[in-house]
């Protein structure tokens, strides 16, 4: 297998008719690397994908695969493979012959494709399955043979759309493992679409988040968890509490924000706005609910929240507090479950505190949809 080429997308612009599907997105991509766009439906991801396989063109901008320019380059001609939604296996055929259809349009004798099947068989774990049908394996199975079938046609780069959606939530995280258990050994390029959070964090080495067309950050999971750029980057990924207000001062890296109900609230401002959050400006302020802890009664300052509790949910691993927020949004506050014994807090107010670093502000902007 050849090692993983790099992918550069250049001020690409996708239109159909006036609706802009893609605007102005601008990404490298490092040969080798597992690198996911994350969204919603409809932002444009899928649309990013079929532009890098070629059956789109765009209609501004350039894709580069190792450096050259895909311009005018059909998707039989490009260095990619993909795997689309449904796996579109061939029923009638063994496993084998699906896994080397595509040395059998170049003309291989049936040794050869049997010889390279059981190579790739062995590679997603599945030896001797070579002889069943796919209605005979499991939907985990039939996922690595489609897997192997776009290996065997030796692409530089494999693109996936969504491919562990059908799947049920247990298989999908066991999944996730093998597929970047396979990047790793292949060694070559992967650009994976997926609107699921935890799949893009467990297996990517970088993370384009992506908004009605728009992306809205590039980085690695956990900067993105810890340090998103944009309101709806942090309301998307993982669940977050949002505080809106306006900045009351600045210092430093840190701001004062006051909020709508909770009184002056001071966070970090995230990497990417420092600089350019002044005193007055709309703003939102994220706590995860894991950064909260429950403060001693009648405690107050700059980084305490008071509110009362609505109800409360055991999860086994979390208690997890729901608390009044402004605006009809609850305030979630989950507490690790270390045994210890926990009482109910149901009609009472409790004090909330978060440590600065774990609160992040970002200029006001658009939420992720709930």
């Amino acid at each position: 297998m050849s090692a993983g080429i790099g992918v550069d997308l250049e001020n690409l612009w996708i239109r159909f008719g006036d609706f802009v599907a893609v605007r102005d997105a601008n990404v490298n991509i490092n040969g080798g690397d597992f690198f996911s766009f994350l969204g919603p439906s409809g932002c444009g991801k899928t649309t990013i994908l079929r532009a890098v396989s070629g059956f789109l063109e765009p209609s501004e901008g350039n894709v580069l695969i190792g450096g050259k320019n895909m311009k005018g380059i059909g998707p039989n001609k490009r260095p990619t493979a993909l795997i689309f939604q449904n796996l579109a296996l061939f029923p009638l055929m063994k496993v084998w012959e699906n896994i080397t259809f595509s040395m059998e349009i170049k003309g291989a004798s049936a040794a050869e494709r049997r010889k390279r099947a059981d190579e790739l068989l062995d590679m997603i774990a599945l030896p001797d399955q070579g002889d069943k049908l796919p209605s005979e394996l499991s939907g985990g199975q039939r996922q690595r043979v489609a897997i192997a079938r776009a290996l065997c046609a030796e692409p530089d780069v494999l693109l996936l759309d969504e491919p562990l959606s059908a799947l049920d939530l247990k298989l999908r995280q066991h999944m996730r493992t093998e597929l970047r258990e396979i990047q790793k050994r292949v060694g070559i390029t992967f650009i994976y679409i997926t609107h699921d959070q935890g799949e893009a964090l467990t297996m990517s080495d970088n993370i384009a988040v992506m908004r009605a067309g728009v992306i809205d950050q590039i980085a690695d999971g956990k900067t993105i968890y810890n340090d998103p750029t944009t309101a709806f980057a942090a309301s998307f990924v993982g669940e977050n509490n949002v505080f809106r207000g306006k900045v009351k001062r600045v210092m430093g890296e840190e701001a004062l924000i006051s909020t709508n109900r909770s009184g002056d609230l001071v966070a970090r401002i995230s990497t990417a706005n420092q600089g350019k959050l002044a005193e007055g400006d709309d703003a939102m302020m994220f706590i995860r609910p894991e950064a909260f802890s429950i403060a001693p009664e009648g405690t107050s300052g700059d980084h305490f929240v008071t509110a009362r509790v609505t109800h409360e949910e055991f999860e086994g691993n979390v208690f997890n507090i729901f608390t009044e927020g402004e605006g009809g949004k609850e305030i979630k506050v989950s507490i690790p479950n270390h045994g210890q014994s926990f009482k109910d807090h149901t009609g009472q107010n409790i004090t909330l505190e978060y440590e600065t670093r774990n609160a992040v502000v970002v200029p006001a902007g658009e939420l992720a949809a709930e």
